[in-house]
């Protein structure tokens, strides 16, 4: 059964919420293996996109840290913040379009989050958006 591109960001953004708790705690962990745990089967998207998202990490986070206003990365969940940090691979470095980027990020939290984090990755997002289209 292959997935959708929407199931596929779900399962992204479970993988990069399972590897945050990894980082945290210094636990040292295999990228594919995580990957494997996660997916009946090889997907190229999610494994790019994990991937991607380990690889840029840090300048991700700043970009992210950038417009998160008073708030900082910490503060966020996790689930949060792995769908920032998903779509903003997406927008910054990925050929998805920006607009699905940011939809599907919206999707994602109104699905796990509340509206306050709703409306925050939105915005997040849009600015982060307008930067790239700068």
């Amino acid at each position: 059964m292959k997935l959708t591109r929407t199931e596929a960001r779900e399962k992204v953004m479970i993988i990069l919420y399972q590897i945050d708790f990894y980082l945290k705690d210094n636990i040292s962990f295999d990228v594919e293996s995580v990957i494997k745990e996660n997916l009946e089967m090889d997907n190229k998207y999610v494994n790019d996109i994990v991937n991607g998202v380990l690889q840029y990490l840090e300048e991700i986070d700043k970009t992210i840290s950038k417009y998160l206003g008073n708030w900082n990365l910490d503060r966020l969940g996790k689930t949060d913040k792995a769908i920032l940090r998903l779509a903003t691979y997406e927008i910054v470095y990925y050929d998805t379009p920006k607009i699905v980027a940011i939809n599907e990020a919206v999707e994602l939290a109104k699905k796990y989050s509340d509206d306050k984090i709703v409306k925050l990755i939105n915005a997040v997002l849009d600015k982060i958006r307008d930067e790239v289209e700068e």
